[in-house]
Protein backbone atom coordinates (compact mmCIF):
# COMPACT_ATOMS: atom_id res chain seq x y z
CA UNK A 1 0.00 0.00 0.00
CA UNK A 2 2.70 2.02 0.91
CA UNK A 3 3.80 4.53 -2.28
CA UNK A 4 6.27 6.61 -2.50
CA UNK A 5 6.91 9.62 -0.14
CA UNK A 6 6.15 13.02 -1.52
CA UNK A 7 9.68 15.00 -1.80
CA UNK A 8 9.99 18.22 -0.11
CA UNK A 9 11.26 19.99 -2.62
CA UNK A 10 8.00 20.25 -4.20
CA UNK A 11 6.63 21.93 -1.53
CA UNK A 12 5.49 25.09 -2.82
CA UNK A 13 2.73 22.93 -4.81
CA UNK A 14 1.45 22.34 -1.55
CA UNK A 15 0.15 25.82 -1.58
CA UNK A 16 -0.25 26.23 -5.02
CA UNK A 17 -3.65 28.71 -5.95
CA UNK A 18 -5.11 25.88 -7.93
CA UNK A 19 -5.10 23.57 -4.70
CA UNK A 20 -6.34 26.62 -2.86
CA UNK A 21 -9.35 26.44 -5.25
CA UNK A 22 -9.61 22.80 -5.43
CA UNK A 23 -9.23 22.14 -2.03
CA UNK A 24 -9.78 25.39 -0.01
CA UNK A 25 -8.20 24.79 3.26
CA UNK A 26 -11.17 27.04 5.45
CA UNK A 27 -14.02 25.30 3.33
CA UNK A 28 -12.28 21.70 3.91
CA UNK A 29 -11.71 21.85 7.54
CA UNK A 30 -15.48 22.89 8.28
CA UNK A 31 -15.63 19.42 7.88
CA UNK A 32 -13.79 18.68 11.16
CA UNK A 33 -16.57 20.43 13.19
CA UNK A 34 -14.21 22.41 15.32
CA UNK A 35 -14.64 23.83 18.86
CA UNK A 36 -12.36 26.51 20.25
CA UNK A 37 -11.33 23.96 22.59
CA UNK A 38 -10.35 21.25 20.31
CA UNK A 39 -7.06 19.84 20.17
CA UNK A 40 -5.87 18.74 17.52
CA UNK A 41 -3.66 16.63 15.51
CA UNK A 42 -2.86 17.23 11.93
CA UNK A 43 -0.90 13.95 10.36
CA UNK A 44 1.26 14.71 7.91
CA UNK A 45 1.13 18.31 8.57
CA UNK A 46 3.56 18.79 5.33
CA UNK A 47 4.26 23.10 5.43
CA UNK A 48 0.94 23.70 7.03
CA UNK A 49 -1.83 24.06 4.30
CA UNK A 50 -4.54 22.82 6.81
CA UNK A 51 -2.35 23.22 10.40
CA UNK A 52 -2.44 26.84 9.86
CA UNK A 53 -5.89 27.92 9.49
CA UNK A 54 -6.95 25.16 11.88
CA UNK A 55 -4.50 26.50 14.47
CA UNK A 56 -6.65 30.25 13.30
CA UNK A 57 -9.78 28.62 14.22
CA UNK A 58 -8.73 27.09 17.74
CA UNK A 59 -7.60 28.15 21.19
CA UNK A 60 -5.74 25.20 22.10
CA UNK A 61 -3.13 23.04 20.56
CA UNK A 62 -2.34 21.83 17.42
CA UNK A 63 -0.12 18.87 16.95
CA UNK A 64 1.62 19.43 13.59
CA UNK A 65 3.12 15.84 13.13
CA UNK A 66 5.28 14.82 9.82
CA UNK A 67 7.90 11.90 9.61
CA UNK A 68 10.04 15.02 7.25
CA UNK A 69 12.17 17.29 9.18
CA UNK A 70 12.00 20.04 6.17
CA UNK A 71 8.56 20.50 6.10
CA UNK A 72 8.21 20.87 9.66
CA UNK A 73 10.66 23.73 9.51
CA UNK A 74 8.73 25.03 6.64
CA UNK A 75 5.57 25.24 8.77
CA UNK A 76 7.52 26.27 11.42
CA UNK A 77 8.09 29.68 9.13
CA UNK A 78 5.02 30.03 7.92
CA UNK A 79 3.40 29.99 11.54
CA UNK A 80 5.85 32.21 12.67
CA UNK A 81 4.98 34.78 9.53
CA UNK A 82 1.65 34.41 10.48
CA UNK A 83 2.28 35.13 14.30
CA UNK A 84 0.72 31.39 15.45
CA UNK A 85 1.93 30.53 18.51
CA UNK A 86 -0.62 27.73 19.52
CA UNK A 87 1.21 24.91 17.47
CA UNK A 88 3.02 21.94 18.73
CA UNK A 89 5.94 20.17 16.03
CA UNK A 90 6.23 16.82 16.14
CA UNK A 91 8.37 14.85 14.20
CA UNK A 92 6.52 11.21 13.69
CA UNK A 93 5.91 8.27 11.55
CA UNK A 94 2.73 6.96 11.64
CA UNK A 95 2.81 3.55 12.56
CA UNK A 96 3.56 4.76 15.82
CA UNK A 97 2.85 8.37 16.22
CA UNK A 98 4.71 10.24 19.29
CA UNK A 99 1.47 11.54 20.93
CA UNK A 100 -0.11 10.59 24.31
CA UNK A 101 -2.99 7.93 24.56
CA UNK A 102 -6.42 10.12 24.17
CA UNK A 103 -4.43 13.20 23.82
CA UNK A 104 -6.85 14.73 20.90
CA UNK A 105 -10.52 15.46 19.89
CA UNK A 106 -9.85 15.55 16.24
CA UNK A 107 -7.63 14.47 13.99
CA UNK A 108 -7.03 15.15 10.29
CA UNK A 109 -4.91 13.13 7.74
CA UNK A 110 -4.97 14.70 4.48
CA UNK A 111 -3.27 13.04 1.69
CA UNK A 112 -0.73 10.58 3.62
CA UNK A 113 -2.80 7.25 4.24
CA UNK A 114 -1.85 6.41 0.71
CA UNK A 115 1.92 6.12 1.51
CA UNK A 116 1.99 4.58 4.95
CA UNK A 117 3.47 1.24 5.44
CA UNK A 118 0.42 0.07 7.21
CA UNK A 119 -3.18 1.46 7.28
CA UNK A 120 -4.10 -0.59 9.95
CA UNK A 121 -1.41 0.48 12.13
CA UNK A 122 -2.08 4.03 11.66
CA UNK A 123 -5.83 3.52 12.12
CA UNK A 124 -4.64 1.85 15.48
CA UNK A 125 -2.53 4.84 16.21
CA UNK A 126 -5.62 7.26 15.29
CA UNK A 127 -7.68 5.43 17.41
CA UNK A 128 -5.55 5.56 20.57
CA UNK A 129 -4.55 9.25 20.22
CA UNK A 130 -8.54 10.33 19.73
CA UNK A 131 -10.43 10.76 23.20
CA UNK A 132 -13.41 9.00 23.75
CA UNK A 133 -16.01 10.34 20.72
CA UNK A 134 -13.23 11.84 19.21
CA UNK A 135 -13.27 12.49 14.98
CA UNK A 136 -11.26 12.24 12.21
CA UNK A 137 -11.52 13.65 8.86
CA UNK A 138 -9.54 11.71 6.38
CA UNK A 139 -8.85 13.42 2.45
CA UNK A 140 -7.39 11.30 -0.07
CA UNK A 141 -6.95 11.15 -4.06
CA UNK A 142 -9.66 9.31 -5.54
CA UNK A 143 -8.61 6.45 -7.90
CA UNK A 144 -8.89 8.31 -11.37
CA UNK A 145 -6.52 9.47 -13.42
CA UNK A 146 -5.28 12.95 -13.04
CA UNK A 147 -2.47 15.48 -13.87
CA UNK A 148 -1.19 15.70 -10.31
CA UNK A 149 -1.14 12.94 -7.53
CA UNK A 150 0.53 9.64 -7.18
CA UNK A 151 0.06 7.11 -10.04
CA UNK A 152 -3.11 5.28 -10.17
CA UNK A 153 -2.28 2.18 -8.68
CA UNK A 154 -1.47 3.94 -5.65
CA UNK A 155 -4.64 5.27 -4.52
CA UNK A 156 -7.10 4.07 -2.32
CA UNK A 157 -10.95 4.08 -4.11
CA UNK A 158 -13.43 5.58 -1.63
CA UNK A 159 -15.70 2.75 -0.93
CA UNK A 160 -12.70 0.16 -0.40
CA UNK A 161 -11.20 3.22 2.51
CA UNK A 162 -14.85 3.03 4.12
CA UNK A 163 -14.77 -0.91 4.20
CA UNK A 164 -11.36 -0.17 5.54
CA UNK A 165 -12.47 2.32 8.27
CA UNK A 166 -15.74 0.00 9.04
CA UNK A 167 -13.62 -2.50 9.72
CA UNK A 168 -11.93 -0.68 12.53
CA UNK A 169 -15.02 0.00 14.40
CA UNK A 170 -15.03 3.77 13.46
CA UNK A 171 -18.77 5.43 11.99
CA UNK A 172 -18.38 6.96 8.69
CA UNK A 173 -19.70 9.57 6.58
CA UNK A 174 -18.46 9.94 2.89
CA UNK A 175 -18.07 13.33 1.54
CA UNK A 176 -17.33 13.60 -2.34
CA UNK A 177 -14.86 17.16 -2.07
CA UNK A 178 -14.32 17.83 -5.57
CA UNK A 179 -13.47 15.78 -8.84
CA UNK A 180 -9.78 14.36 -7.40
CA UNK A 181 -10.38 14.25 -3.58
CA UNK A 182 -13.13 12.72 -1.87
CA UNK A 183 -12.85 12.88 2.45
CA UNK A 184 -14.47 10.25 4.98
CA UNK A 185 -15.61 11.86 8.24
CA UNK A 186 -14.84 8.53 10.88
CA UNK A 187 -16.37 8.73 14.68
CA UNK A 188 -14.78 6.64 17.43
CA UNK A 189 -17.82 4.20 18.37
Amino acid sequence: MAGEKFNPGKAHILISEERKELLPPDKTIEYLDLDSNDVVADLGAGNGYFTIPIAQNINSTVYAVDIEPKMLDMLKENATKEGIKNINFVESDLAKIKLDDKSVNKALISIVIHEVSSIDYTLNEIKRILKPGGQMLLIEWKAVETESGPPLHERIPATDMLEILKNANLEVELIDLNQQHYAIKARLK
